[in-house]
């Protein structure tokens, strides 16, 4: 098989994982075409990226929700509730933000084993028992934030966490180094794991691309990530909501792939009554991903909540819809068994970009809502084709 018929081959077998990124390249370049490249400044995909940090940890949860084919609604107030109770023990009980912070992701994992209990205990359909648990975090939200409407958080550390950025060890050509080392780690990082899969594949006799594809991709990743790394260092370097999303997405990946837990919080999405006649307990792997879910929607709340460096009576609002179209944007399938979270990252990137571009456009905010709903459509619309095409 010649280079362009191997290429063309695997991009039509592997449309699901790579439409997505076609779909980001194109929304990058078309936004930096018409804002005269102000979108792809180093400024503003910093804000990007934050503004995206928040969405991006529920979007990685939600995509293991609906991969076992359940749905999570309440993950937007519990990270608005747990964010306020994160900022009521930092102001108002002066407990130290390195207990703070274990403490709501304790509670954030108590949250989402409580609707695991609803739905794989009593058998209550996960859209009712997470709709009544949202409908609980909103109540519980005001109810602490009522006094004062607005709890302001002046916790130097942990509103860090929002808006720092990692410290510079010093500046080269206006570049932030110590952010530069890290790109050129992640690159290192990257070709290793790729030729240790190679080589894992080969030795159980797996099929493995040609080595002129293999080279490519290796040369078009690596250049993504030093491009990235590059923008990032003309202004402060990697933020810190930037690295826990990383560290987020590097753990999770991990798990999902290669790991027994990740093959069979797969295995229940393909198919539960499957997975249950082969001997894996499907209510332990929904407790288990309800409580993943609720966990990361409490270090949504604290990104959240340090990023305003307050608590509010509306955070959270329509958070869990946000994380919902990331995840599906990021080619998680509604059919359940099929998604990546490394997918919802660059679904929340997504959609943060449509966000972000229209607003250096001036786009009217009802014109924002129609687009982005037309994305998430489009989205959807295309996992229903592929899937079609492959039955």
């Amino acid at each position: 098989m010649t280079f362009f018929n191997e290429a063309k081959f695997l991009i039509k077998e592997n449309i699901r994982d790579y439409g997505m990124y076609i779909a980001l390249f194109v929304i990058l370049l078309t936004f930096s075409i018409l804002t005269d490249g102000l979108f792809m400044s180093s400024r503003n995909i910093s804000n990007l990226l934050d503004s995206a940090g928040y969405i991006a940890v529920l979007a990685v949860g939600m995509t293991l929700v609906i991969v076992i084919r359940h749905i999570d609604l309440s993950v937007g107030f519990a990270a608005g509730f747990l964010g306020a109770i994160a900022a009521i023990f930092l102001t108002q009980m002066g407990v130290s933000v390195y207990i703070t912070i274990p403490v709501i992701l304790v509670f954030g994992i108590f949250a989402g084993l409580f609707n695991g209990f609803l739905i794989a205990q009593i058998g209550i359909p996960a859209f009712v028992a997470t709709l009544a648990a949202m409908l609980i975090f909103r109540g519980a939200l005001l109810r602490v934030t009522e006094r004062t409407g607005t709890i302001i958080v002046n916790d130097e550390k942990f509103n860090a966490l929002g808006n720092g950025f990692i410290p510079s060890i010093a500046e080269v050509n206006g570049l932030h180094l110590l952010t530069l080392i890290i790109g050129l780690a992640g690159i290192l990082l990257y070709i290793y794991s790729e030729f240790s899969n190679r080589r894992n594949k080969k030795k159980y006799q797996f099929d493995v691309v040609s080595k002129g594809i293999f080279a490519m991709k290796l040369v078009l990743v690596s250049a993504v990530i030093a491009y990235i790394t590059w923008i990032l260092a003309g202004y402060n370097g990697f933020s810190w909501t930037v690295v826990i999303m990383l560290a987020v997405v590097v753990i999770y990946h991990f798990l999902t792939t290669k790991t027994v837990l990740g093959r069979h919080i797969y295995a229940v999405g393909s198919n539960p009554e499957a997975a249950h006649l082969s001997g894996i307990n499907v209510k332990k792997i929904t407790y288990i991903v309800f409580g993943s879910m609720g966990m990361l929607a409490a270090l949504s709340g604290i990104l959240f909540t340090s990023r305003l460096q307050s608590a509010t009576t509306t955070a959270g609002t329509l958070f869990e819809l946000d994380a919902i179209a990331a995840a599906y944007v990021g080619g998680v399938s509604s059919a359940g068994g099929v998604g990546k979270v490394t997918g919802a990252i660059i679904g929340a990137i997504v959609m943060a970009s449509l966000t972000s571009g229209m607003n250096l456009m001036g786009v009217g905010i009802s014109y924002q809502y129609i687009i982005r709903g037309g994305v998430l459509a489009a989205a959807v619309i295309f996992d229903v084709m592929t899937r079609r095409k492959r039955g």
